[in-house]
């Protein structure tokens, strides 16, 4: 029986996948298995797993329902009591396995571990990153007087390809949002989730490296993404989190939704704007970060700045140095 599952969503990345399966077979002193989820690729990412011939490694297709949805499928029919998930164009160095098994041993409320990140090809780490935003090392259970900034800024560094879960509270949260084939932010809905219920753990050593040359979601894009699910679908969060953690989660849901309601104005989705606004934005609220700019996007406001800063101060700009 494996001691840790590791799960692959696999769509489309066949340039990928080979660098992906070779840093997950080489981790050391530990029995695990590998589920690979093709997502209904259309090139021969899936053939290239074949390839590898290991035992270890199972191979399962579906049609395409994104990335939650992969990962969840996995999940689902992992052996071991633990969980690891690696996206495809990310990879670990040698001990991710084996120093996140000797932890979370050690430690076993803990109910998911996250890992830094080296980020390529930049060349750096997100060790500073969370030194800045008071994340703590070591276990964490939050609390109602728990400052929702810090929440938010663990929902920033709790990525797939550097967390390891407890397989059963995994499940018992539903797993990462899945529905309507959701590209954006489907692990922070999870992630909010366990935060409000569970002890989780942050170790800011970075064991786990992705290259945001490979990844969609580093590329520029010509509009803005997707709503975070966790502001579009909000209900069965606020029903599964303890009652005296409910004001927390609110706060956090605000924040976000006034920094996402600004970024909505500025690409011109004024209605989207105004139902953030009017969902989770107080009268208090105007004088918190992105409260001004959430209520100015309400109006289109931020949009006529957002179009004048895409179209006429970029254009400015020497091409290198252009967002």
């Amino acid at each position: 029986m494996p001691e840790i599952s590791v799960v692959v969503p696999l769509y489309n990345k066949a340039a990928y996948i080979d660098r992906c399966l070779t840093s997950i077979l080489g981790q050391t002193g530990v029995n695990f298995e590998v589920l690979v989820v093709d997502d209904g690729s259309s090139d021969n990412g899936a053939s290239l797993v074949l390839e590898h011939r290991d035992p270890r490694i199972r191979l399962i297709r579906q049609e395409n329902a994104g990335p939650g949805r992969a990962r969840n499928r996995g999940a689902e029919e992992a052996r071991a009591p633990y969980l690891a998930f690696l996206d495809a164009d990310d990879v670990w160095h040698s001990n991710f396995l084996s120093e996140s098994l000797a932890f979370v041993r050690v430690h076993p409320t803990v109910a998911a571990l996250t890992w830094g990140l080296q980020l390529e090809p930049r060349g750096v780490t997100t060790e500073r990153q969370w030194k800045g935003s008071g994340i703590p090392e070591g276990p964490f259970r939050a609390g109602p007087n728990t400052s929702a900034a810090v929440i938010v800024s663990m929902l920033t560094v709790m990525l797939p390809s550097c967390t390891v879960h407890e397989r059963r509270s995994f499940l018992a949260a539903g797993g990462f949002y899945d529905k309507n084939r959701c590209l954006f932010s489907e692990d922070a809905y999870l992630y909010l989730r366990l935060l409000m219920q569970h002890s989780v753990a942050f170790q800011p050593r970075p064991l786990a490296i992705r290259y945001e040359d490979a990844s969609e979601l580093a590329v520029q894009r010509d509009g803005m993404r997707q709503v975070e699910p966790f502001l579009l679908d909000p209900e069965s969060i606020y029903r599964d989190t303890p009652v005296p953690m409910r004001h927390l989660l609110g706060a956090v849901l605000t924040r976000r939704a006034l920094k996402t309601a600004t970024v909505c104005g500025y690409w011109g989705k004024s209605a989207m704007a105004r139902m953030l606004v009017k969902r989770f934005m107080q009268p208090q609220d105007i004088i918190a970060r992105y409260g001004i700019s959430a209520l100015m996007s309400c109006v289109g406001v931020t949009a006529i700045l957002g179009w004048t800063h895409r179209n006429v101060l970029q254009s400015l700009l020497p091409s290198g140095e252009r967002v």
